[in-house]
């Protein structure tokens, strides 16, 4: 990724692994240093702030939501710094009755007296849980707002799309991410290609996220190349050397052999398939013998694309090379990857060849959740999806809609009113538990004081609702899980950060603590989220003392 243009922006060394050179401390809104400024003009920048991040409902019409993007906010924390540039372009921009020593107060500014509690990247979160906890002095807590909401609000969003659809295909399905050319720019693209993988899916067309990431990338063939060959005529090259032996063969003459036999045994016509595509497919597998994986749909699935493929397949097995498998984009994709697998069958018998009969059926074409469920309703025979739009625009909600607000200044707790209950917060600094049933699955999340002893296990402990009063339940935990822990304090990283392998590891491990019921496409079970009684009173006190009283006249 780039860098910045003034050679780095400080911090300490805990983040080794290069980031987006545009996530710096200018990626935010002008209203946070607007306030900024007025904090400090007013000497309150040194008061202690503390903010919860966190979002009010699942997307996707969903019950659970995939935590993601906690390793790019500690690297913005790591290199928080006002460049010179940074600095000049404020002072352009700013009112001319901004003090000039503001500046200065903003170019020595750094992360280092913010304290983050956060919850381990890659695990199943729910409303109202706080997923970052910022703490430090109000000024920086303030500034880190827009950035950290930018970080992990498209990257849970990502994460949990991805979920959704590992879930809907199955363990034993490979998925792969086709959507580079179809996201919000190329930092969008970058983005869904990492947090698709840490949701599930198993590799990316997405070369540079390969690069960065280390994700496996995939890719064979587009249309174009397919149809930039018009007959056998524009075949140049057409031998390719045995595998074992050395010996060089005509390719093409092979495969012709194979599609006539093919082509009656199937009761078709090889004169039908297109000249043009044979020839392409052909030059396609001398380029990548041990990888020919070609798209089948051009012209006719039927009549001539998996004619086409088997014919050049054979003649590669001829050759002592094992053909990959087919890609479908477009038709009935349930169909015509049964009639692909009856084919591949029937020729494995014939030629006493068993792979072929599991050579890779992958489906494209604007694939979404519900095409998905729809195919496995009618018995498909597809072994890889590629996914684009539908993913990586997360089509079904385009945004997960955390939140950053503050919940206490110099101890006093901060509560915010409103009309709509459901955007009043939860005042206080908080701890967070998952409590467990007997049954080994988590039961429900509890908010409580941070001065409160924790649950324990085996003990009976009273949930309540944050608003209302007469939902409550007695939960006695089998397990207690604290969900915080301090990952940045000092200006230094205080908990090793994980590979994306062990992130994409731990959402798969974390899901497997959910009972299907909450993780079901259609109609799941809400998961609980409670507070303590002690939490519950000291709401409704605050509440009462902040609410206006009205007057009837």
């Amino acid at each position: 990724m780039s860098t910045d243009d003034d050679g780095g922006r400080g911090g300490g060394t805990c983040c080794t692994s290069r980031q987006n050179g545009i996530v710096q401390p200018l990626l935010t809104d002008l209203y946070e240093i607007t306030m900024a400024y007025a904090y400090w003009k007013s000497g309150k920048m040194n008061d202690h702030a503390v903010f919860d991040l966190f979002f009010r409902k699942n997307p996707f019409q969903g019950e659970f939501t995939i935590f993601a993007g906690l390793e790019e906010c500690i690297k913005f924390l790591n290199k928080f710094h006002y460049s010179p540039s940074d600095i000049k372009y404020l002072k352009s921009t700013m009112p001319t009755t901004v003090d000039p020593r503001f500046f200065d107060y903003l170019q020595s500014l750094t992360a280092r007296d913010v304290t983050i509690y956060a919850i381990d990247e890659g695990s199943v979160v729910f409303p109202r849980i706080p997923l970052l906890r910022v703490e430090g002095p109000l000024i920086m807590a303030q500034l880190l707002e827009t950035t950290l909401l930018t970080l992990v609000n498209y990257a849970s969003l990502m994460a949990t799309n991805a979920a959704r659809y590992r879930m809907v295909a199955g363990k034993n399905i490979t998925l792969l991410e086709f959507g580079l050319r179809r996201a919000q720019g190329p930092d969008g693209g970058l983005s869904a290609s990492k947090y698709s993988y840490v949701g599930g899916f198993d590799g990316t067309s997405n070369v540079l996220a390969g690069k960065l990431f280390n994700i496996p990338v995939c890719g064979t063939h587009a249309h174009a190349y397919i149809t930039s060959f018009t007959s056998i005529s524009d075949l140049r090259g057409k031998t390719l050397a045995h595998k074992q032996t050395g010996d060089v063969l005509d390719l093409l003459e092979l495969a012709c052999k194979h599609r006539e036999a093919i082509a009656n045994d199937l009761g078709a016509l090889a004169s039908q398939a297109s000249g043009g595509e044979l020839a392409a497919l052909i030059s396609y597998a001398v380029a990548f013998p041990e990888r020919f994986t070609a798209l089948v749909d051009t012209y006719d699935v039927k009549r001539s694309g998996l004619l086409n493929f088997c014919a050049v397949a054979l003649a590669l097995n001829d050759l002592g090379y094992k053909a990959i498998g087919i890609r479908i984009d477009s038709g009935d994709l349930a169909y015509l990857s049964n009639v692909a697998r009856d084919i591949f069958e029937k020729i494995a018998v014939k030629y006493d060849i068993p792979w072929f009969a599991k050579l890779m059926i992958c489906a494209s074409n604007d694939i979404n959740e519900e095409t998905i469920i729809s195919l496995n309703e009618q018995s498909h025979k597809i072994d890889c999806f590629g996914i684009g739009t539908h993913l990586v625009t997360c089509q079904r909600q385009p945004a997960l809609g955390c939140v950053y607000k503050m919940v206490e200044i110099n101890d006093e707790p901060r509560i915010k009113l409103s009309q709509e209950v459901g955007k009043v917060t939860i005042p206080g600094r908080k701890d967070a538990y998952r409590l467990y049933g007997s049954d080994g699955y988590a039961l429900i999340d509890l908010l409580q004081k941070t001065t409160e002893e924790p649950p324990q296990v085996m003990q009976k402990v009273l949930c309540r609702h944050p608003f209302q009063q007469t939902k409550r339940a007695n939960v006695t935990p089998s397990r207690v899980e604290p969900l915080h822990k301090i990952y940045w304090k000092d200006g230094k990283l205080c908990q090793p950060l994980p590979t994306l392998q062990e992130i994409r590891n731990r959402v798969q491990e974390s899901l497997n603590t959910l009972r299907n019921d909450h993780k079901r496409n259609l109609n799941p079970t809400p998961y609980k989220v409670a507070i303590s009684d002690t939490l519950y009173r000291f709401i409704d006190e605050l509440w009462s003392q902040n609410a206006p009283i009205g007057e009837l006249r």
